[in-house]
Parts: structure tokens; C-alpha cells; sequence
């Protein structure tokens, strides 16, 4: 078998704390469902914050997401794929997002997750659209906002209702 040098790899993931980062701390790496396993990721991260105001929680957010602009163009342009499955920085915070409108629950984080993998993955529109037609690292963390979008919508309708 042979390695590709842009391959997303352990040598890549430690060669810059951009690529560090948007290889979502390794979890990238997985050979099976990375996306899954970095959307994971934004649990953890999602606890660093959910004591402050959900103000300051979305100014957090909204940093990580402009910030995720640049890292995923980098390692983008460094695997030589704009939206290569190895990035996953766009699914830990799309997923943090998701969490602030979601009850502190172990049940409703579940759903949420489940949500937010669904629409990520179905891209229904306009995400798909928005995939196809905005690139580099602005088209990599907007799908996954609008993803979290929808999942948001679910869970705030579900709750609306009840």
C-alpha cells in the first residue's frame, strides 16, 4: 500500500497546531466515520464554556468558526482535497453550536448528536448546494453550520411543542 505524501497522517497532524487542530486532535485520523469521531470532540470543548452566558458561549463559537476558516483552508490546501474527511474541525464546533440550544441532558445531547450527524451527512438543501458551491475553507465550516441548523431547529421545535 502506498502513502500518498498529502495523506492525511500522524506526521501531519503534529507538523502545525493548524493541522493539529483541524484534524480535530487526532480524531481525524480514524479510519472509519472521522467526521463522527470529531463531532465527538465538541462535547468536551462544549463543557470548557457552558458556564458562561450563552452570549459569551456564541462569541466562542463564532471565533472558533472564523478561526476554522483558516485552519481548514491550510491543512486543505496541505492534503491538496479543500474538503478532505480528515478535517473535522467544521463538525466540533458546528457541534458546540448545536449544544448551547440544546437542554443539559444526557438524552437531548444524544439527540442532538444523532440530528446533527444526520443532517451533516444527508445534506439536504441548501446544504448541499452551499457544499457544491462555496470551496476552500469557508465552504468546509459552513455545511457544517447549516447542518447544525437544522438539528437546532429539530431540537427547538421538539421543545416548543412539549
Amino acid at each position: 500500500m502506498t502513502i500518498l505524501p498529502n495523506a492525511p497522517s500522524l506526521k501531519l497532524l503534529l507538523s502545525h497546531p493548524v493541522h493539529f487542530l483541524s484534524l480535530g486532535f487526532g480524531t481525524g485520523l480514524a479510519r472509519k466515520a472521522p467526521g463522527t469521531f470529531g463531532t465527538l470532540v465538541g462535547f468536551p470543548l462544549f463543557l470548557s464554556i457552558m458556564h458562561l452566558s450563552v452570549t459569551q458561549q456564541l462569541l466562542w463559537v463564532g471565533a472558533l468558526f472564523i478561526a476554522g476558516v483558516y485552519f481548514c483552508q491550510q491543512t486543505g490546501q496541505a492534503l491538496g482535497v479543500s474538503d478532505h474527511g480528515a478535517i473535522v474541525w467544521d463538525e466540533i464546533v458546528a457541534m458546540m453550536l448545536v449544544l448551547i440550544f440544546t437542554p443539559q441532558h444526557w438524552a437531548w445531547w444524544l439527540a442532538a448528536f444523532a440530528l446533527f450527524r444526520l443532517f451533516d451527512i444527508w445534506k439536504p438543501f441548501p446544504i448541499r448546494q452551499c457544499d457544491a458551491m462555496v470551496k476552500g475553507g469557508l465552504g468546509v465550516m459552513l455545511d457544517d453550520v447549516l447542518a447544525a441548523a437544522y438539528a437546532i431547529m429539530c431540537i427547538q421545535g421538539v421543545l416548543w411543542t412539549t
